[in-house]
């Protein structure tokens, strides 16, 4: 995690610089950020397998995907603010400097695993260790770190598909909305660049907060005794139906403040789904969840570079933003019953070929 936010850091302090130098330098630092900024998620999930049992997993993703979101709820308020008053060179150069900072709080404050940590308590280690969640991870690691992770048999079982599908969905609409919404309202309703960027930060801002809502309604589900798999099933329909008749609603706004209602509503209930396929993750093999999140974030990362600039192939051979926006919402739908169909929250056998 530390050599990633440092190495994106250094990639996006680099990027206004590397656009004077070449079209070639830039294209290289921008694959720098990629690589870098793949790490981030799965080493997330995998050291919330380490740190927390299974019914504080929920608030623990939702609280660190806040911080995702309002990162972009930030980047997309002060971006246009930092390029009017320091020019392009303004958010490439603070966005990188606080990324340089962030790590030397990381590096100082955080260990892998509760029993390497010099900062946790002797009574939260024993309340960790008699979850049982060290031994598991331990025991995962011991059996993973001999060789190569069972690459064919975790895409052999429909649990892992439904979570790829789900994240590829996830990162589709993520991304086309923190792409393209700003460009949806100055052409839609002609709002000013600045403005739409507002108007587009407001909903990441909202999901922060519903992400962590999410997270404490489905850990009370699981501690009041509903199983982990309809727990998981729940949360998922609400983010992705809900999205999608959110979406269906945000077409049809004859106004750009109705229309940031519905976006809010929109990327809001999205944030549920983080309680269904990202901690799924862990639930089906905490031993192998940073291996399947980097297969599901591969995944999305195609499915975001495609409905990224499918978009604006969409707009210009059609013409209408409002048809992919439907586009999106119907496979909104189709991702969700994919998941109720095939997903699970039970711990799923990856070590032998049954």
């Amino acid at each position: 995690m530390a050599w990633g936010v440092a190495l994106w850091s250094m990639a996006t302090l680099l990027t206004p610089w590397a656009a004077e130098a070449s079209l070639w330098a830039l294209l290289a630092v921008r694959m720098l950020l990629g690589v870098a900024e793949g790490v981030a998620l799965p080493c997330m999930n995998n050291m919330i397998a380490r740190w927390f049992p299974p019914t504080e997993r929920s608030r623990a993703v939702g609280l660190a995907m806040a911080g995702f979101q309002l990162g972009s709820a930030i980047g997309l308020t002060l971006s246009p603010i930092l390029m009017s008053q320091g020019g392009l060179f303004g958010p490439f150069v603070i966005f990188g400097l606080s990324g340089f900072l962030w790590v030397l709080v990381w590096v100082s404050a955080t260990s892998s695993t509760p029993e390497q940590s010099r900062q946790i308590s002797i009574h939260e280690l024993r309340y960790i260790q008699n979850k049982g969640q060290i031994r598991t991870v331990v025991e995962g690691k011991s059996k993973t770190s001999k060789g190569i992770p069972p690459f064919r048999r975790l895409l052999s079982k429909l649990p892992t598909w439904s979570i790829i599908v789900a994240n590829a969905m996830h990162s589709w609409g993520f991304f086309v909305i923190l792409s393209w919404m700003p460009i949806y309202f100055k052409t839609i309703y002609h709002v000013d660049l600045r403005q739409a960027a507002w108007f587009s930060a407001v909903p990441w801002s909202m999901m922060a907060l519903t992400g962590y809502f999410a997270g404490v309604l489905s850990d009370m589900m699981i501690q009041r005794g509903i199983s982990v798999t309809l727990t998981r099933k729940v949360m998922q329909s609400i983010g992705f139906f809900g999205a999608g008749f959110s979406l269906i609603g945000l077409t049809m706004a004859p106004s750009p403040s109705i229309a940031s209602a519905w976006l809010t509503l929109a990327v809001g209930l999205k944030a549920f789904s983080h309680c269904g396929f990202l901690v799924n993750l862990q639930d089906i093999s905490p031993q192998y969840s940073g291996v399947l999140h980097g297969l599901s974030n591969t995944a999305g990362t195609f499915a975001a570079i495609i409905g990224t600039v499918g978009a604006g192939f969409f707009v210009e051979l059609v013409g209408s933003f409002k048809g992919f926006l439907l586009l999106t919402a119907f496979l909104y739908f189709s991702a969700a019953v994919f998941w109720n169909i095939f997903s699970t929250g039970l711990r799923v056998n990856f070590d032998d070929s049954t």
